[in-house]
């Protein structure tokens, strides 16, 4: 059962028994269609790292886990349209099966860039995979094999996203009040 909900949202858009259905449905997915192959599992930080970490715990396969950085955000709620690698990867992806995790798409531009960067590494097969889409604010198409849950344009934090570093660590995704970010 949620919680009481945080004083700073207007509302819980997904509930935590909803995240785990969702967590379960992606990760039966992701199983079929990787059977007996191994996967690196690309964690893109920071926002990722609760939905990848359940995730994770669901594949069957041999998974290996790496982690890049990357934001084209800063402290707003809107992309700035530049993206700014901060960590790269530690492993060569060269013939590999390469899973991007991701908490949610908004824009694309992020994502665009980034498997445009893994794919002229000359991995096996590259996909994405984001526990959250927001189609209405697509600005750079983006192929995503894996998505969650599609969403409404609204503000949302919980379950590893964030607004300012904050409210990270709620189990739930909620829509954060507009006078909390304007």
């Amino acid at each position: 059962m949620d919680t009481q909900i945080h004083p700073d949202l207007k509302s819980i858009l997904v509930s935590q028994q909803e995240l785990s259905k969702i967590v379960d449905d992606i990760a039966d997915k992701i199983n079929k269609d990787y059977k007996n192959e191994e996967i690196i599992m690309i964690v893109i930080l920071r926002g990722s790292m609760v939905f990848s970490a359940d995730l994770l715990r669901r594949l069957k396969m041999p998974v290996k886990l790496e982690f890049m950085q990357a934001s084209s955000y800063g402290s707003g709620t809107s992309s700035s349209g530049f993206i700014n690698i901060k960590r790269d990867l530690d492993a060569d992806i060269t013939g590999k099966n390469v899973l991007i995790i991701e908490d949610i798409i908004d824009s694309g531009n992020t994502l665009f860039r980034l498997k445009n960067v893994l794919e002229s590494r000359n991995p096996k097969s590259c996909h994405i995979c984001t526990l959250l889409d927001k189609p209405d604010r697509r600005v750079t198409p983006v192929d995503v094999t894996y998505v969650g849950k599609v969403i409404p344009d609204e503000f949302v934090v919980g379950y590893g996203l964030d607004y300012n570093e904050y409210y990270r660590n709620l189990p739930y995704i909620g829509v954060l009040k507009k006078e909390i970010y304007e």
